[in-house]
């Protein structure tokens, strides 16, 4: 039985399946990244819900497993060498899913390398633009009386939202005919803007006519679905 004592993190949510896969999250776009690809593997795993908004992920706990006080985070007991692996960042955890696995990545060196490049696009972009829209749109800048920062990110995300439609001419898929962790890395982000976030006029949503076929192609996958509720909100 793996001993997963040497995580303080384990303390405070604690396993009661250590040889399972333990993840700790919270169903926002990037926690569900992690529960989709475990849900489309199909690996055991258990999840533990960091309430985020009680600031459960600035506890000196979580904070020991993941110093930028984010979710998700993970910790195999099967990691490399067999040995236990904490890891953050919820597109390294793809990209280490992926990999563990061999599957959701393209094979082939170049469509291997591909796939990972549009993960980092949604890391380095869509996520952070996007983000900013749900801020100055539907949280606490929405008070701000200049709208300018709004108009911008909303502007910056209609550009990306374009990148995207772009991509997929021609494609069921980012990477083609194959569903890959570029697709899972995007469909929580784009399904919160035009939905949690109500942005979806903002950004001229409907005026793309791949991006919209693509989400619910995604939305519609038995997996995808069971990933959007995991962990369970308190």
């Amino acid at each position: 039985m793996p001993d997963l004592s040497a995580f303080p993190i384990a303390s405070r949510w604690p396993a009661k399946y250590p040889d399972r896969l333990q993840l700790y999250s919270f169903p926002t776009p990037n926690g569900v990244k992690v529960s989709i690809a475990l849900e489309e593997l199909e690996l055991p795993y258990e999840p533990h819900a960091v309430d985020i908004g009680r600031n459960e992920s600035w506890t000196p706990e979580f904070l020991s497993l993941n110093p930028n006080g984010k979710i998700p985070a993970i910790i195999d007991p099967d990691g490399p060498d067999g040995k236990p692996l904490g890891l953050f960042e919820s597109g390294a955890i793809l990209l280490y899913l992926a990999e563990k696995t061999g599957k959701l990545i393209s094979a082939g060196a170049a469509a291997h390398y591909e796939t990972i490049q549009w993960v980092f696009f949604q890391m380095a972009a869509i996520g952070p633009i996007f983000g900013q829209v749900g801020f100055f749109h539907k949280f606490a800048g929405r008070e701000i009386e200049d709208k300018r920062p709004l108009q911008r990110y909303a502007d910056e995300s209609k550009r990306l939202l374009g990148v995207l439609e772009t991509r997929l001419d021609g494609r069921q898929w980012v990477m083609g005919d194959e569903y890959t962790i570029a697709d899972i890395s995007m469909l929580g982000w784009v399904r919160n803007l035009v939905g949690f976030y109500g942005a979806g006029e903002l950004v001229a949503f409907d005026s793309l006519k791949r991006v919209p076929k693509w989400l619910e192609r995604g939305l519609a996958r038995p997996a995808v679905q069971r990933g959007l509720e995991i962990p369970k909100r308190p």
